[in-house]
């Protein structure tokens, strides 16, 4: 079965808009953020969902919930929320609400990386994960391996929807290193990886939910705003 994931990145929140690493925490919408949500929302109106998910945190909540008022003002029935923790960004542990450039100092310092860029142009997007928790004191920032194994416990939980059908299209509110982390994934060569995806943009993925998560996502397009 084939069903098209609409990936929206939440509104932008105050610990984006002050350059800190926000994972399973949590900051509120800015006013910025809140027009970002109800901008996705008008590129989506048009979309009829079946389903719709999201991470556990407020922030991802609040823009989903904005979008499908916007889609049932549309003339479009309302498919219920459901709010998940394995849909939550990457956890960083210790370095949770840290200035970035200073939590990405100390993962990659001691590799003789300064930032985040230059982790993952010397060792590869998994090392920015190892790294944290390597340079976390309590361990508790995921690695790569514990990140990935919780985000396809998520796609199987939507491939677990007895109500979808072939053909569906679901909404899944996502967050900025994990939408960054799908692409890198499964993205073919020719897509611009070098920024991040805005807030409120929408990617698109076609999941088979009868394929194992390796190869189950397949990409239609990225960061549309």
């Amino acid at each position: 079965m084939i069903i098209h994931l609409h990936l929206v990145r939440h509104g932008q929140t105050f610990f984006n808009r002050y350059n800190r690493l926000q994972g399973w925490s949590n900051s509120p919408l800015t006013e910025a953020g809140l027009a970002d949500a109800d901008h996705a929302g008008s590129l989506l109106a048009g979309i009829d969902f079946a389903a719709a998910y999201c991470s556990d945190t407020t922030r991802a909540q609040t823009t989903a919930e904005r979008i499908l008022d916007a889609n049932e003002q549309a003339g479009h029935r309302r498919p219920a929320l459901v709010a998940d923790m394995h849909f939550r960004e990457q956890f960083y542990g210790y370095y949770e609400g840290q200035d970035m450039s200073m939590a990405w100092l100390a993962a990659g310092g001691p590799h003789g990386a300064q930032t985040y860029q230059a982790i993952v142009s010397q060792y590869g997007l998994a090392a920015t994960r190892d790294f944290l928790k390597e340079a976390d004191p309590f361990h508790d920032a995921e690695s790569d391996d514990e990140y990935w194994r919780r985000i396809a416990g998520g796609y199987a939980l939507i491939a677990s929807n007895t109500g979808l059908h072939d053909g569906d299209h679901v909404l899944q509110i996502s967050h900025g290193n994990t939408l960054l982390s799908l692409m890198q994934r499964f993205a073919p060569a020719g897509y611009d990886l070098s920024e991040r995806p805005a807030n409120g943009s929408v990617t698109v993925f076609d999941f088979d939910t009868s394929e194992p998560f390796d190869s189950a996502l397949r990409v239609v397009s990225y960061n549309q705003r």
